[in-house]
């Protein structure tokens, strides 16, 4: 299943499996001016190649390796010639066949690997120049593209929502919340949030900003009652009410005590 919208020069190509004619879990592309950003999933991959037959690519880039945003980069690779980049610590993993769980393979599934460039500081097409921000958190070796003449902000799975409930295991939420900062701090008169999930937000600082300001207050919240003598479990019922729903659907992975656990992790190292 695809759908699409638009921004200014920007297009967005949302992907999803379908369940009972519903999509099941939107992840986003991004084409712009003949840059695509990310590639999706394995499961959308026939359906997103078909409609990319008829548009202009120069280039593509994977803010990270995840199986979500690198799927079509072989079926691309076999049909035109283009180049593909990515930060030089996903290069490898992108080009290996790493293990899922059983959520990933329903969601999204294996992709084939490809081999792909490693990105430099800046990568241009032909109107606009794409600045690259280094913005771990969400995993090592992720990247969020700016283009500052037009505060356009590809911010790949950095940003997913202002309140926060779940993580991974592997996410960390001090790099997350520096990470943002980092794009807090650049230099455009507006942040435009074009993220992996679906979700374009013309106010991105505004977002940013409540995002860290509410995970510092959480994090501080963590800490206070970690103090009292309550053990992770209960912090997270203090917190957030009980554990997500998620966790069950996703072998514990998407889960609420992951993210008290990374915000006393972030207490820790301040």
């Amino acid at each position: 299943m695809l759908d699409f919208d638009h921004f200014e020069d920007v297009v967005q190509i949302k992907m999803s499996v379908e369940m009972n004619g519903q999509p099941l879990y939107w992840v986003a592309a991004y084409l712009v001016d003949g840059l695509l950003v990310d590639t999706g999933c394995a499961h959308t991959c026939d359906e997103f190649v078909n409609y990319l037959k008829d548009q202009h690519i120069e280039t593509v880039v994977n803010t990270h390796y995840h199986e979500d945003h690198v799927a079509a980069n072989k079926r691309l690779q076999q049909t035109r010639t283009l180049n593909i980049f990515a930060h030089p610590e996903s290069v490898p993993l992108i080009n290996t066949v790493l293990p899922l769980l059983s959520y990933q393979e329903l969601v999204w599934g294996y992709p084939e690997p490809s081999e792909v460039l490693p990105l430099g500081s800046q990568i241009a097409s032909k109107h606009y120049k794409f600045e690259v921000i280094e913005t771990p958190g969400h995993c090592d070796g992720h990247v969020a593209l700016v283009e500052l003449s037009k505060g356009w902000c590809f911010s790949g799975d950095l940003f997913s929502s202002e309140n926060l409930k779940v993580i991974r295991p592997a996410e960390n939420i001090a790099q997350i919340v520096s990470s943002m900062k980092i794009l807090l701090n650049i230099d455009t008169p507006r942040l435009v949030l074009f993220t992996s999930l679906g979700r374009i937000i013309p106010e991105g600082r505004h977002a940013l900003n409540n995002c860290v300001s509410y995970l510092k207050e959480k994090s501080y919240d963590a800490r206070q009652l970690q103090k009292k003598g309550y053990d992770v479990e209960a912090i997270m019922h203090n917190l957030f009410g009980g554990e997500s729903s998620l966790a069950a659907l996703t072998d514990n992975q998407f889960s609420s005590i992951n993210l008290v656990r990374s915000l006393l992790q972030m207490c820790a190292e301040e």
